[in-house]
């Protein structure tokens, strides 16, 4: 905003002075008004019906007399003659000239044109403009008829943004239109300030949109930008630090304003930078002479392996397609202004002559000037120094056609292209106007303008509205803010093997209303300066893969961060991710945290090695109790089997069959009714065996109580039935105790993910807490009893006690019930379901051991002791007796 306000400020200044040096001054003396200092510098101008200025940078320098601003000002004076600015105003006086001998463009209109150096100087294009404007006769004669050079009609230029934005903020109060084929900056699309303003080349606005979308084509999001100190390079870097800011996809490394002029000690330290930085690309919105101060103290540090991209200001720049550079620049991408077609144009060029008086001011004749920097020479008189040093005298009747010059060169038409479309512009607007059909006009009162009295604002409505086809085959309109279609070509910079340079065109990138930004490549005839011969990476830092998460580096750019993996149970699916996403509460992370998974559904199964090797126990267990079942039912006469009560046995080996079976399942995925029938089958086979068991221990006690004098009555109460019926009714307890149970808070699966965060367990929760406590403590009072019972008969004067066994199969069992409680709260899971089916076989196979164990080693081992006697103590042998 200050490099503008300064501009603002010095171009109310130069309209103040214009003013009063131009302003006729009345005189009580005189009838005739006269300027106060007439404008003579370089120019070209030639009669018409129809006037077009011209303003183009003949002279690349100007240099300022210090009496310039005294009260005798002497002009300015222009030095190093440009080329390319001259073929510019060659190309307007082409255009012309075709328009001129056109049939249908313009018919019986002669245009004619008055073109003016600005040599590269604010003052002189601002002055320059205003003659055009204004006119340029030294003296008005109010008496007479108005003859002299006529203002333009519009004006054609200027081609740098800062001249342009104080001349067309001037003009602009006049609605003088304007054509730029050169001016860039995206503040010159203010509609507001320069309502009289057009040109042939899109705004930087396009342009720095078009480079984002080549460092996105190839992945550069760290960027080093280098601008100019001007409008044009100020405006270009707060428009790309904006785009590239809502765009998120990049980040600036740094950001240098080149100064003007040779400044070591600041292109030093700039240059410094730039080779301590990790960015890989350098985009520079600069002019050449920048560009050249620039790459002399890059060649003098030795900067190499970095990726230039070049604005619209350089792209093309011969002077800077050297060998000293090529190492620097070679690769170089850079966008260019839309490449054109004009036949005719070299013939045109070939025919200029010095002696030409209708295309040059006698004073300052700039096609003489251009002679002699063509030819070396000088058109007398000349400065004596020159003839003496052996400098030759110009004849004007050199052959241009024999010169080596790139003045010919229209192979490669890009500003000039914009000028023959900004003449055509101005031609197809001034053929709309005349075409206009009196009483359908579109001005007040449905009035046309006429070539007598054409106002500029009239101009400008019709150029608002053009829209041609030039020969080339592209389309020219200006949109609501006097800006071309935008379309550029993208350059680059080829280094051959022989040393020299060929600007290649690699793409085209434009815009459409229909689908935005549009970027074509041609990839694989890219020139690349490294080796491998590959794009550059230019990245602070690397994409962060799926799985992590970005982490923002403090007070880094957000194109700084480091890689987070994700935490568990979170996954990022993307690149460069800026947060990891929760998985669903049925779902884990991958390892990668890439994606997320269905969580792992853990129960104790037949596949895992714990699931195998209880299931490999339930069945030996039950494979034992079948096998000392068929020993039984094979030995059921004899006296050890037939001992206290052969039924029970069997009904005890029915039941531990059935425990070993019931922990069958307790393995295996839950489903509801596993859950409702494991514990009831498991307390009811329990209950069933160790109520076989009391009853047992009770009738071992009846039996030794009727053994006494006066015991037998007790013997009554222990029968077959009674003790079936003992059994049944104790069973029968747990039976009920289970339907309540079950009724009440049934057990069902449930999946259950406080365990572990990466797994659900499915485990069959007890549905009441107190129901399966009942359970429990049901079946260990009934074990407690018989234990009890057991112990006190333990001594009892049988030879063969069964008391002793069931003691020691009680203790057992209980021991086993007792650890169990700690182990099954503290076991979470699966772990649960392991640990009650390791009691429960554990428990089994001591009851099984102990109660079963001494009957079949008697019964296949020692058959001799199998016997009534044996078994009642009478008539054992002594070596039996221990």
């Amino acid at each position: 905003m200050t490099a503008l306000l300064v501009r603002y400020i010095v171009c109310l200044c130069l309209v103040m002075l214009l003013s009063l040096s131009l302003c006729p001054v009345s005189s009580v003396y005189s009838s005739s008004c006269q300027l106060q200092e007439p404008f003579s510098l370089n120019g070209m101008y030639k009669q018409g019906d129809i006037v077009l200025g011209g303003l183009f940078e003949t002279h690349y320098t100007s240099i300022f007399p210090k009496s310039f601003f005294t009260s005798k000002p002497q002009q300015p004076i222009c030095q190093g003659f440009d080329i390319q600015g001259f073929r510019y105003s060659q190309t307007m006086l082409f255009a012309i000239d075709e328009i001129n001998r056109s049939d249908s463009l313009l018919p019986n209109v002669t245009l004619g044109y008055r073109l003016h150096d600005n040599c590269a100087s604010l003052g002189v294009a601002f002055r320059a403009a205003f003659s055009l404007a204004s006119g340029k006769e030294v003296m008005f004669d109010q008496a007479a008829s108005c003859r002299g050079t006529y203002p333009v009609v519009g004006i054609v230029g200027d081609s740098m943004s800062t001249n342009t934005i104080a001349i067309s903020s001037v003009l602009g109060l006049f609605k003088m239109p304007m054509v730029s084929y050169f001016a860039t900056c995206s503040c010159l699309s203010d509609r507001q300030r320069f309502p009289s303003f057009f040109r042939t080349i899109p705004s930087d606005a396009f342009q720095v949109r078009a480079m984002l979308q080549i460092l996105k084509r190839f992945g550069w999001t760290w960027i080093g930008l280098l601008v100019s100190d001007d409008d044009y390079g100020l405006n270009v870097a707060r428009s790309f630090q904006s785009e590239l800011s809502q765009s998120g996809e990049g980040c600036l490394a740094y950001l240098e304003v080149l100064p003007w002029g040779n400044n070591p000690g600041e292109l030093q330290r700039i240059v410094g930078i730039m080779k301590k930085s990790t960015s890989r690309v350098v985009i520079v919105f600069a002019h050449e002479n920048h560009m050249l101060n620039l790459l002399g103290e890059v060649v003098r540090q030795n900067v190499t392996g970095l990726q230039w991209m070049a604005s619209e200001a350089w792209t093309a720049t011969t002077v800077l397609q050297i060998p000293s550079y090529m190492p620097f620049l070679a690769g170089t991408l850079g966008i260019a202004i839309r490449r054109g077609e004009i036949p005719g144009l070299r013939d045109f060029l070939l025919r200029i002559r010095p002696d030409n008086d209708t295309l040059s001011s006698k004073d300052n004749n700039i096609v003489q000037q251009f002679w002699e920097e063509t030819f070396q020479c000088r058109f007398p008189p000349s400065p004596p120094k020159w003839t003496d040093e052996g400098g030759r005298l110009c004849t004007g009747q050199e052959n241009l056609a024999t010169v080596k010059t790139e003045f010919l060169d229209v192979s490669n038409l890009r500003p000039e292209y914009n000028v023959y479309k900004a003449v055509y512009a101005m031609a197809h607007a001034l053929h709309d106007m005349l075409k206009c059909v009196p009483g359908s006009g579109p001005f007040v009162g449905q009035t046309c303008a006429s070539l007598q009295r054409l106002e500029p604002w009239q101009l400008v409505y019709y150029l608002d509205r053009i829209n041609f086809t030039t020969p080339f085959g592209d389309q020219v309109s200006f949109d609501e803010n006097g800006d071309a279609l935008p379309i550029y070509d993208v350059m680059n910079w080829l280094w051959l093997p022989d040393g020299s340079t060929f600007v290649q065109n690699v793409g085209v990138v434009k815009e459409t209303a229909a689908k935005g930004g549009e970027t074509t490549l041609k990839e694989d005839i890219i020139f690349w300066n490294f080796v491998p011969k590959k794009p550059p990476r230019s990245v602070c830092s690397e994409s962060c893969p799926p799985g992590t998460r970005m982490a923002r580096r403090k007070n880094e750019p957000d194109c700084c961060f480091d890689c987070i993996p994700c935490s568990e149970g979170e996954i990022s699916n993307m690149t460069d991710s800026t947060e990891c996403l929760s998985c669903p509460e049925d779902f884990w992370s991958s390892p990668q945290r890439d994606v997320c998974v269905p969580k792992i559904i853990e129960f104790l199964s037949y596949d895992d090695p714990l699931g195998m090797s209880l299931t490999t126990a339930s069945l030996i267990g039950t494979l034992n109790c079948a096998i000392v079942l068929g020993i039984f039912t094979h030995h059921r006469t004899t006296p050890v089997v037939r001992a206290n009560n052969s039924e029970l046995s069997f009904l005890i080996l029915l039941s531990l069959k059935l425990c070993f079976l019931c922990s069958l399942l307790f393995i295996g995925q839950p489903r509801l009714w596993t859950c409702q029938l494991r514990h009831a089958a498991f307390g009811i086979s329990f209950v069933l065996c160790v109520s076989c068991i009391l009853v047992k221990t009770m009738v071992v006690l009846a039996v030794f109580k009727a053994s006494k004098p006066a015991g037998g009555s007790s013997l009554k109460w222990f029968g077959a039935v009674q003790q079936r019926g003992t059994v049944v009714f104790l069973t029968l307890i747990q039976a009920a105790i289970c339907t309540t149970w079950l009724v009440s808070s049934s057990p069902a699966p449930h999946k259950n993910t406080q365990y572990h965060n990466d797994r659900i367990v499915v485990e069959c929760v007890v549905g009441s807490t107190v129901g399966f406590g009942v359970l429990l403590g049901y079946i260990g009072l009934l074990a407690i009893l018989s234990f009890l019972l057991a112990f006190l008969a333990r001594n009892l004067p049988d030879n063969f006690n069964e008391a002793k066994f069931i003691t020691f199969s009680m203790l057992v069992f209980c021991a086993v019930w007792i650890a169990f409680i700690p182990a099954y709260i503290n076991s979470p899971g699966k772990s649960a379901d392991a640990v009650e089916v390791f009691a429960i076989l554990a428990s089994s196979f001591g009851l099984l051991g102990a109660l079963f164990g001494p009957k079949c080693f008697i019964i296949l081992l020692r058959p001799e002791r199998n016997t009534k006697k044996a078994i009642m103590g009478r008539g054992v042998p002594k070596y039996y007796k221990r």
